[in-house]
């Protein structure tokens, strides 16, 4: 992973237009070829990010740029679309780079990752038709608990919790924001799911139009007989 503090600008260009004005931020280069840019605030959500595959290249700035002050353009390319993000660096506070290793991943606690082996198995609980792409599927920014596949066809990302609130939707939706790069499973949509899932946090996944689905953990497990239920 390479670490470069720098003040910098950014302009990101493709399936859509977005650019940061020249400020002091983090830049990181992840070994898997992605690139983030974080500010000192906002916790863990980058400003901006190319998600791989895509590939850096740093170049010169031209004449106008050099004489703006800018010392290095990083150039980042998506190898799958024309999405780009380029970077004007000028000056750079640390640049260093370190080798991590191999990440044995997010140990989510028991329920949870029982729920999850629970509705991979169970995967119509998501609606009729569904079907299980993979669990943990991969993104730069973490693993989505589920991929599926609804009966048209669409991508559908399931993010799970014991108890669903709105740092979880925040969550999904990063997720959504990235997966939806991604023209191979574009359009994708989300579904959070949990045990309880508070007032607020539906709100929230209503307003950004993702669904939510209460878990009932014990009839998964087949601990609970609903249709014996009285009430």
């Amino acid at each position: 992973m390479r670490l470069v503090v720098a003040s910098c600008a950014a302009r990101y260009s493709g399936r859509l237009n977005a650019s940061l004005p020249r400020a002091t931020r983090l830049l990181v280069v992840k070994a898997d070829g992605s690139v983030l840019l974080h500010s000192d605030g906002g916790s863990y959500k980058p400003l901006n990010w190319m998600s791989p595959p895509c590939t850096l290249a740093v170049g010169d700035p031209d004449d106008a740029q050099r004489a703006a002050g800018v010392s290095q353009l990083w150039t980042v390319q998506h190898q799958k679309s024309d999405d780009r993000l380029e970077i004007e660096l000028y000056e750079v506070h640390h640049d260093s780079a370190h080798e991590l290793g191999v990440d044995p991943g997010l140990v989510k606690d028991g329920v949870e990752a029982h729920l999850q082996e629970l509705l991979a198995a169970q995967i119509a609980l998501l609606g009729s038709g569904h079907t299980l792409v993979r669990r943990e599927y991969p993104t730069a920014i973490g693993p989505v608990d589920i991929l599926a596949k609804d009966p048209a066809g669409g991508t559908v990302a399931v993010e799970i919790k014991r108890r669903g609130d709105i740092d979880g939707v925040e969550q999904l939706t990063r997720y959504l924001e990235l997966l939806n790069r991604d023209p191979l499973l574009a359009p994708v949509r989300g579904v959070f799911a949990a045990q309880e899932i508070k007032p607020q946090a539906r709100v929230l996944a209503t307003d950004r139009g993702i669904g939510c689905l209460v878990l009932d953990y014990d009839a998964m497990r087949g601990v609970d007989d609903v249709d014996s239920r009285l009430f």
